[in-house]
């Protein structure tokens, strides 16, 4: 008989092609009433147009999931490596934010 833990548990699966990973250096986030959109853009330095190489689609309970989860990330890799500095000179930083 299977406890309670092992059937709750989910196999995920992870491919060849989605292991590889995009690159992303800018991601634009927007939301609805009912759904957040995460739009993750690789911008190369010269070339004046971008494209948006994936898209996330998130409920809200799942946004606030996420962020929860990436501030807890975020501060594991700081307590073992250095702080993360925000620096403002010389970098693009688009506008953040809007809604969908």
């Amino acid at each position: 008989m299977e406890n309670k833990d092992q059937q709750n548990q989910i196999q995920i699966e992870l491919t060849d092609e989605v292991a590889q990973g995009i690159y992303s250096n800018l991601a634009i986030i927007s939301h609805s009433t009912s759904e957040f959109v995460i739009d993750f853009v690789r911008i190369v330095p010269g070339v004046p147009k971008a494209k948006v190489k994936s898209r996330i689609i998130l409920t809200p309970e799942h946004a606030k999931r996420l962020l929860l989860a990436l501030k807890d990330n975020v501060s594991k890799y700081e307590s073992q490596n250095e702080t993360i500095k925000l620096d403002n000179k010389g970098g693009f930083f688009p506008p953040v934010g809007g809604e969908a």
